[in-house]
């Protein structure tokens, strides 16, 4: 540290919290209501040796704030807090620990781990188990940890396009989304160029937007772009984070994915994705950080406001750990509760940004009583007036007692819905269409969804994302490979309801290679003719392999990238084909649930055959060879929108053997027109009569 040049210093204000700049210099504001001293430090451009100091002197409300004249745009700075260590009372304070600003804007370099960021000496394996006597409990690490912990940059207003100027503004009912890696996707692409693979411009680049627009896809959500930290079991592995589950700067763009400045970068992106009518939705992480468990680094929240910002168990030194990661934040505090929104609605600000899926929402929803769905977080978002008009999704679920909430999340929540993967996996593998509850999944599973006036479409959809097995990889190996993760195969999931067809991994037997291609289309098709909103995994669209990892977090190479060296292009062209069904049928996107009803014009909304065109009955669906069967779908009853629909389409499924189908009468006036059928997914559009062949394990769509 080197003495700090006079500046001149005055009050300022303890809002907004961060830095921000002026005319004449920047106000810092921070929040750390138990610190006896908060330090602003400030590096010189290059130099992280050359730390300048200064106190903030003004304290109000636990916020220690001032304006120091002179300091502008672009100057690297961290922060330091002083006070107590006394994990026991759950203080770690620790001054010789540089601190990253939870509101940094912008990051001068990636986050990695390194010891030196410890707050606390380590134990040695032989030292006697700390039992709370002050003798063996841990004491604060004395050596300085600026020389590896990237500094905050301070960031002006935004300049360049406006990504919020020109949103898309799609209905929920109408998203086809696209979940992928922001850097996988474009890593291999040969039509990027080499310098921007990877990065917020390759994401950008026409070759992308050109490949997005041809499907269909109208919405991409991208994995965690927060910057995050590439955590210690990662780097002990000699793998570095790939997916971004470990958050340590929530208003800063991942640096990583940038070229020079990932702020003007990711605007950019998010203005060139908006121009071509595709919406950005974020994969966002509030419910743990990347500082871990007691043993893990001090970064900025453990150094700031240990006891605020995290759940504390009932002994101080540990840490509740409903995200199984080692912390949880405890978003019902205010002032967490107020990063967060204050993040939130930075990025749909700042950025553009159409809405967010919440990881381990449970977690964020949660009090000290449990997951509450009339709680201060969800609460607080419907009320805004910004967020609440955003898209947001709900993964319902977290590692905490009674933490699978399917179902539970109010409006305006959306949410993942498992149970479409899993049963829609389970039907085409054999199972029992009742027992997988294979029509209210087709439905939009209402038994979940339909209450409290939701919409059918509260469930996203998928049968793959990037936690599992691609799409290719379920119907190719029956266990998940992760040896390359380092775990001896222990990491994730052991059920995938996959199929390998009798060989594990490739082959180039011709009879395997015919089924697991029917089997990919099947299940494509299932999603994107099904009510409720359908996530399509990057690189389904053309069978991406992971060759069996089901659990690629620390993959940032070949294994984890997209390869678009081997696509299928009859595959890429069936997908395509859905999504502009999907988009020329409402039948298949509707708001309101289907049950049967009969409709103004003496139909009912949805009404199911069996092939010899009868009506299956409660046995049917509890029968093992009861494997194929229809449904044809009109508007919504009672739904203005699903009453204004003119005719039907009938979707058929047949997961057995080939059989001839009854098609049912058409509409006066109409006939029955063949919109697609997954088994020969190149013949073109066409006129049938009376009935159907169905080859086998297909799906076909027609419309009268």
């Amino acid at each position: 540290m080197t003495q700090a040049p006079a500046l001149d210093t005055t009050a300022g204000r303890p809002w907004p919290l961060g830095v921000t700049v002026d005319a004449s210099g920047a106000n810092v504001a921070v929040y750390a209501p138990k610190a006896r001293a908060v330090y602003f430090c400030w590096f010189p451009e290059g130099d992280d040796a050359e730390e300048h100091r200064l106190a903030l002197p003004y304290v109000q409300d636990g916020i220690w704030h001032a304006h120091f004249g002179g300091i502008g745009a672009g100057t690297r700075y961290g922060l330091r807090a002083d006070g107590e260590y006394k994990p026991e009372a759950g203080l770690r304070f620790n001054v010789n620990k540089l601190l990253i600003d939870p509101y940094a804007r912008s990051l001068d370099r990636p986050v990695r781990y390194h010891e030196l960021m410890d707050g606390a000496l380590r134990p040695a394996a032989t030292d006697p188990v700390d039992d709370g006597d002050s003798d063996l409990a841990p004491q604060p690490d004395p050596e300085d940890s600026a020389p590896v912990v990237p500094k905050g940059i301070i960031t002006a207003e935004p300049s360049g396009p406006d990504p919020a100027s020109n949103r898309p503004h799609h209905e929920l009912a109408d998203l086809v989304i696209y979940e992928s890696h922001l850097k996988g996707l474009t890593a291999t692409h040969p039509g990027v160029p080499a310098e921007i693979r990877g990065a917020y411009a390759g994401m950008g680049h026409p070759a992308i937007i050109d490949h997005l627009q041809s499907l269909g896809v109208n919405a991409v959500e991208f994995l965690p772009v927060q910057a995050f930290i590439d955590d210690e079991h990662i780097v002990e592995q000699g793998l570095t984070n790939y997916w971004g589950y470990q958050p340590v700067a929530w208003f800063a763009p991942e640096p990583r994915y940038a070229q020079n400045d990932a702020v003007a970068e990711f605007r950019q992106l998010v203005h060139t994705l908006h121009e071509a009518g595709i919406e950005v939705i974020l994969d966002v992480v509030y419910n743990h950080s990347g500082e871990g468990g007691e043993h893990g680094p001090t970064l900025n929240l453990r150094g700031l406001d240990n006891a605020g910002y995290y759940r504390l168990a009932e002994d101080p030194r540990h840490y509740i750990n409903d995200a199984g990661t080692g912390n949880t934040l405890a978003v019902y505090s205010p002032m967490t509760l107020r990063m967060v929104l204050d993040s939130l609605r930075y990025w749909a600000q700042a950025f553009g940004v159409d809405g967010f899926r919440f990881d381990l929402a449970t977690s964020v929803a949660r009090s000290p009583q449990g997951f509450e769905p009339e709680g201060t977080f969800l609460q607080s978002i419907a009320q805004d007036p910004v967020l609440s008009e955003l898209k947001l999704i709900a993964e319902p679920w977290d590692l905490g007692p009674g933490g699978y909430q399917l179902g539970n999340f109010p409006a305006p929540f959306a949410q993942w819905n498992d149970r479409f993967r899993d049963g829609i996996r389970q039907v085409w593998r054999g199972e029992i269409l009742g027992a997988a509850n294979f029509g209210s999944l087709l439905l939009g599973s209402a038994d979940f969804f339909d209450h409290s006036g939701r919409s059918a479409t509260s469930g996203i959809n998928f049968i793959s994302a990037h936690d599992g097995f691609t799409l290719r990889d379920a119907v190719t190996y029956s266990q998940k490979h992760n040896e390359a993760n380092g775990e001896e195969n222990r990491d994730g999931h052991d059920e995938n309801y996959s199929d390998n067809f009798g060989v594990e991994g490739p082959t180039d037997e011709p009879g395997i290679l015919q089924g697991r291609s029917l089997r990919v289309r099947g299940l494509l098709a299932t999603l994107l003719l099904a009510q409720g909103v359908p996530m399509l995994l990057a690189g389904d669209e053309f069978g991406n392999s992971q060759q069996g990892n089901n659990n690629a977090y620390a993959q940032d190479n070949e294994l984890g990238w997209i390869d678009w060296s081997s696509q299928d292009h009859v595959l890429t062209g069936f997908v395509r084909d859905l999504i502009e069904l999907r988009r020329r049928f409402p039948h298949l996107r509707q708001r309101g649930f289907l049950h049967g009803q009969q409709r103004a014009d003496g139909h009912r909304d949805v009404r199911w055959f069996c092939p010899d065109g009868s009506s299956p009955d409660a046995e049917h669906w509890q029968d093992p060879e009861f494997r194929s069967l229809a449904l044809q779908l009109r508007g919504a009853a009672g739904e203005p929108r699903g009453e204004a629909l003119a005719g039907s389409v009938l979707v058929i499924f047949n997961f057995g053997d080939e059989c001839e189908f009854t098609l049912p009468d058409p509409d006066d006036g109409a006939f029955w027109c063949l919109e697609l059928d997954s088994a020969e997914p190149e013949v073109s559009a066409h006129n049938v009569a009376g009935s159907y062949l169905m080859q086998g394990h297909s799906v076909a769509l027609l419309s009268s």
